[in-house]
Formats: C-alpha cells, sequence, structure tokens
C-alpha cells in the first residue's frame, strides 16, 4: 500500500436492519427472491460508504451478502446436504447446527464472484476480501463422507483456490482467510492446517492474509477466553510455522487482549493485520488508545508493513458502534502517522 499504516476491518460489519435482523450471527434474511439480490447490493453500497466515511483504507464488503462468513461458501458446495443437518460443537466451545458432508465436495460455480464484481465497480480503493480458510470449514459442519479431517480440508483448499483465482482475476487486491481454528487446534494447524493454507493461495499474484483471533464478541467466545490465563500464548506456537509459509500477511488480535505484543517478533517481515479495536465491548475506543496499540506494536513490526485493523468481525454490534470503532481506528492511525512523519 502505498499509504503509511493503511487501515481496514477484518471481517463482518453489521449489517442494515431492514436486511437482516442486527447484533445476530446467523441471522435470517429479511427480503426474498429479487428483492434480496437489490438489498444485498444496497447494502454493499452503504457498507462502503460507511467505510470510506470512516477513513478506512483498505475496504471490504463487510460480509453483507452472506449470513455467516463459513457456512455460506460451504452451502454452495456439491457434497453437502443443507437439509441434512447435526448439531456439532464448533471449536469446542458452543453448538451449531450445521450441514453435514455426503459426498465428493466441489465447486459448481462461483460463490462470491458476482458480489465481488459489484463491489469492485463501487470504488477505486483496494479491496480486501475474505475467505473461510479450509481448517475453519471443517470445524463449522459434520463429516459423513471423508471421516478425515485433513483429507476434507485439502479437498476444501484446492476449492478455494478456485474461487481466490477468479476473485484475483476481477481485481480484488487482498484475498484473505479466516483461520480462527488456528488458534484452536495449534498440533493439527503446524502438522497440516498451514499446508491447505498454502495449497489455497497457489498461484495467486495478488496479496494473500490468514487472519487468527480469539473469535467474534460472543459469549461463548468471552467466556472461553476468561480460561486462557494472564498471557495468550497461541500465537507462539502457530506463528513460527506462519513464518515460514507463503502467506504475506498475518492478522491478528491485540487490543484488549492478553496477547502479549512480542509475539509479533515471530513474524518479524511479513506484513501484519494489527487488532486494534476490540470487537468484545461496546465502548468506543479512544484514538489514543489506538495509537497506544499501534506504537506497542512498531516496537516488532515495520512501518511499512503494519496495517491497523479490527481484532475480528463485527457483525454483532450494533451499526453505530461499529462505525464509532472505524472512526477511532481511522483516528488513532492518524495520530501514530504524524509521529512517523514528523
Amino acid at each position: 500500500m502505498k499509504i503509511l499504516l493503511p487501515t481496514s476491518t477484518a471481517g463482518s460489519l453489521p449489517k442494515p436492519s431492514w436486511l437482516a435482523e442486527t447484533k445476530k450471527l446467523w441471522s435470517p434474511w429479511k427480503l426474498a427472491g429479487e428483492e434480496l439480490i437489490k438489498g444485498k447490493q444496497d447494502a454493499l453500497r452503504v457498507t462502503l460508504q460507511e467505510q470510506r466515511q470512516a477513513g478506512i483504507d483498505i475496504v471490504s464488503d463487510g460480509e453483507q451478502t452472506r449470513q455467516h462468513f463459513v457456512t455460506t461458501f460451504i452451502e454452495h458446495l456439491d457434497g453437502v446436504d443443507l437439509e441434512k443437518r447435526k448439531t456439532i460443537k464448533i471449536r469446542n466451545r458452543y453448538d451449531a447446527s450445521v450441514p453435514t458432508v455426503v459426498g465428493a465436495v466441489s465447486r459448481p460455480h462461483p460463490v462470491f464472484v458476482e458480489d465481488a464484481k459489484f463491489l469492485r465497480a463501487q470504488t477505486d480503493q483496494p479491496i480486501k476480501w475474505a475467505l473461510p480458510g479450509p481448517m475453519t470449514m471443517v470445524d463449522t459442519l459434520y463429516d459423513a463422507h471423508y471421516k478425515s479431517k485433513q483429507e476434507l480440508a485439502w479437498e476444501f483448499a484446492k476449492i478455494l483456490n478456485q474461487e481466490a483465482k477468479e476473485l484475483e482475476a476481477i481485481g480484488i487486491d487482498i484475498i484473505q482467510f479466516d483461520e480462527p481454528a488456528f488458534n484452536v487446534f495449534i498440533d493439527e494447524a503446524n502438522d497440516w492446517g498451514v499446508d491447505c493454507l498454502e495449497r489455497a493461495i497457489e498461484g495467486l499474484q495478488c496479496e494473500t492474509a490468514v487472519h487468527v483471533c480469539y473469535g467474534y464478541g460472543i459469549k461463548a467466545n468471552t467466556e472461553w477466553k476468561k480460561t486462557l490465563g494472564t498471557e495468550w500464548r497461541q500465537y507462539d506456537l502457530l506463528f513460527p510455522r506462519l513464518q515460514q509459509s507463503n502467506i504475506d500477511i498475518i492478522s491478528l488480535e491485540c487490543h484488549g487482549s492478553r496477547v502479549p505484543f512480542e509475539v509479533l517478533d515471530l513474524v518479524r517481515g511479513k506484513k501484519i493485520m494489527v487488532g486494534a479495536i476490540d470487537v468484545a465491548t461496546d465502548t468506543v475506543e479512544t484514538p489514543e488508545e489506538v495509537a497506544t496499540t499501534l506504537r506497542n506494536a512498531l516496537k516488532y513490526v515495520d512501518a511499512d508493513k503494519l496495517y491497523p485493523c479490527t481484532n475480528c468481525g463485527m457483525a454483532p454490534l450494533s451499526r453505530d458502534l461499529a462505525i464509532g470503532k472505524l472512526r477511532a481506528l481511522n483516528a488513532g492511525a492518524e495520530i501514530v502517522r504524524k509521529e512517523l512523519l514528523a
């Protein structure tokens, strides 16, 4: 990026109340048919404008056209039975009713490409588009066919690579893979999860990112965080493997967490999206709080490789709160920009 400390969001942003129920994951659509298509496009316009007004440099779709960051992609694949649902525990924390893999998975058609084309036509700004990571996809459904997490993840990686190449072809600048499962299944992430991620980015010329956080600000996640002790050291075990990978950008949670800033030294040289906004609180950060987080990160990350970001997606928040947090992110980044350029 040409701008110093370009700001971005980790993923989802709240949907307008006329499109879906607010402050809720997996919220059903309030529209149907042609009205839903147009409503999603209107939501893309709205979220783009809100990001622009907040001063966000690298914009996204805010996941306005999907009910969930993982399952919406899965539901477009062959080999997945949407009606045959099972209740499973996702990331060992909360129960969810999910589709079942009943046969060989494949991608009969692009999933997000038309949405990405629409967004690309609305702006000249850099766009970051998020896709679910292979391991997190495996952890978000019931597998009655492969019965091997690694084998299913590898198949998903090949499918994601197809989607990513088409997104790149229509002008997406950064393709991000969301892998919160990496922070839970660390041994598997190191053994084969990162390999699957590298298969997903194979042949891409655009920048690639992996987002590894501690989850949305929902009760199941906040309760889990209380069990992690005074310091959260999951990144210590994962980052050395990501440092060796071909992923360009590492996106992680920092502000309001117990992640020691020195873990950033483990991925020195990579571009880092530093989470400087806590998505698990109803308080808007002050610009100075954001600036302090960024200053701490700059002890371990070169300024030209630091991208201020949110800790995670903000779909469960109110729109006013999310917008306030985005403005704080921009204002805090501007404080540190001026300090660096002085």
